[in-house]
């Protein structure tokens, strides 16, 4: 038994590894921005572009990986995503002009599209029931520490390329740091693809293709032989349930049969995004920037935001099997409700007040610092108060010059209350609907539609969470930040009252159980 378990959690280990790639080639740009827009003299648009045009193609794989995989193979499928991956960050790094840095950032956009939707989906179809949460889970976590790698690494390129050292210079690291951040990425994509051959077809899509002896013998491996040739009954008898499909269609997602589950799948999909996670991860430092604790603070505050993520995601990881799906998604999600009700009121509450060491460490005209003096130490409710007040006694120029700082540095607020709903929303994001949403993925759908669906819902995740990052900055600038953080929160308390009525507890149950339970073929 302990042998058995050991190979499963190994396999699920390799196969997760795609979302350690996919974390890390999302994040990786985060660092190589301002080394382009130097050297390639970039505009912001450009600038904009070489950080979404990855998302971008990442969503139309999705569309298409869950039919490929439905077709070839998950493990095929997850083999060429390991090549693209390799074929990126090569392309990335020897990249001599910008359209060629956009081309390999969006071939490497397609490998994290097809590992997002099938390394849980795969790890679905070999794991036990009573394992399955937590393995499927490692998808997520391996996600986490992609992320936290690409920083990690990051900064410790940029680190040495500044140090007098004969291998720096030999190498050319302190000329050529954005191209390493980017071609480091080749190292996992190839241990990657080396790694899923140790890793066996998917045997319920074994089955589904006729295959059934390899099916049954890969299952052994994973289970005795009884338990093997049982749970083999019970996929072949969902199957023969519906004869007529043995490849799903996109047209069978609008099946009176499939409403349930794929409502659920769009609600979550969309819940997990609409809550605001990718406005945090992206925008942290500009969040905590605006409670007035200066750059510095706010980086290593950030760095903070990314360690909380990492902890209670092993912890849902270790809880997700023994607690239940349903469970963590609704204390999770009340306490991403009750955070960012606290984020509204924290910032409903700021104030901006001048203050006159500001004015006096501002770099301009002197007369200016003259004009400024009859409103320091005057209270303004709103920051357009505060800006119109600037604005009528400086110049236009001068207020460009001087907008970042004179805003960041006389707000009044709370800063220790907006660190701890932040951290708190991240932590009950992590121990929730992060992993859980694709645990779910891998349920709720029947084999034959699972690659299908599963693209179907990732797509949707996928569009609501570019939106979400798009319209972040011009929310904070038309609705401010508590308006903002307000509407976040009343989407996760919307999405708490579906969880409670609608979702299912999945724990414990075959996938073939779940099929029976929660589609209902009409009589």
């Amino acid at each position: 038994m302990q042998k058995t378990k050991y190979i499963i959690m190994v396999t699920a280990l390799i196969v997760a590894l795609g979302g350690l790639l996919m974390g890390f080639d999302a994040s990786v740009i985060s660092g190589v921005v301002k080394f382009i827009e130097i050297e390639f003299e970039l505009t912001k648009l450009e600038l904009g572009w070489s950080v979404a045009s990855l998302t971008l193609t990442s969503t139309l794989a999705m569309l298409m990986a869950g039919p490929l995989s439905d077709k070839y193979g998950r493990r095929a499928v997850l083999r060429a995503a390991a090549i693209l991956y390799a074929i990126s960050a090569l392309g990335s790094a020897l990249a001599p002009d910008f359209f060629t840095l956009v081309i390999a950032r969006m071939i490497g956009g397609f490998g994290v599209g097809a590992s997002l939707i099938l390394a849980p989906m795969y790890i679905a179809e070999i794991a036990p029931a009573n394992l399955r949460g937590q393995l499927v889970s490692f998808n997520q976590l391996n996600i986490v520490v992609g992320i936290s790698l690409a920083f990690f690494t990051n900064y410790l390129i940029l680190h040495y390329s500044q140090q007098e050292l004969e291998w720096v210079q030999n190498f050319q690291l302190d000329q050529h740091q954005w191209r390493y951040m980017l071609g480091l990425e080749l190292i996992p994509a190839v241990l990657y693809y080396i790694g899923l051959f140790f890793v066996p077809r998917s045997p319920r899509w074994l089955i589904m293709k006729g295959k059934r002896q390899e099916a049954l013998k890969i299952m052994s491996k994973f289970s005795s032989l009884e338990e093997a040739e049982k749970s083999m009954a019970e996929i072949i008898s969902s199957m023969e349930l519906q004869p007529d499909q043995k490849e799903g269609s996109f047209k069978d997602l609008l099946k009176p049969a499939l409403r349930l589950v794929i409502t659920i799948g769009i609600v979550v999909a969309v819940l997990q995004q609409i809550t605001g996670i990718n406005s945090v991860f992206f925008y942290a430092p500009m969040i905590f920037e605006q409670s007035g604790i200066g750059t510095d603070a706010a980086f290593i505050q950030a760095i903070l935001v990314g360690l909380v993520n990492l902890v209670f995601t092993i912890l849902a990881i270790l809880f997700i099997d023994k607690l239940g799906r349903k469970p963590l998604l609704t204390f999770g999600v009340a306490g991403i409700a009750l955070s960012m009700f606290t984020l509204a009121y924290g910032f409903s509450q700021t104030t901006y007040t001048l203050k006159q060491e500001v004015v006096e460490n501002l770099v301009l005209e002197n007369d200016v610092y003259e004009t400024l003096t009859p409103i320091v130490g005057t209270s303004y409710d709103s920051k357009a108060a505060f800006e119109s007040a600037i604005q009528a006694t400086i110049s236009g120029d001068d207020w460009e010059i001087a907008a970042e700082t004179l805003l960041n540095q006389s707000i009044v607020l709370n800063p220790l209350l907006i660190l701890i709903a932040i951290l708190a929303f991240v932590a009950s994001f992590a121990i929730s609907i992060g992993p859980v949403m694709w645990v779910l993925f891998s349920e709720l759908f029947p084999n034959n539609i699972r690659g299908i669906a599963i693209s179907f819902v990732g797509l949707i995740n996928s569009a609501v969470s570019f939106l979400v990052q798009w319209i972040f900055p011009w929310q904070l600038e038309v609705l401010g930040s508590a308006g903002t953080f307000l509407i976040y929160g009343l989407f996760a308390l919307l999405g708490l009252i579906f969880i409670l009525k609608v979702v299912p507890e999945t724990k414990g149950r075959t996938l073939e159980e779940l099929e029976a339970m929660l589609v209902k073929e009409p009589h």
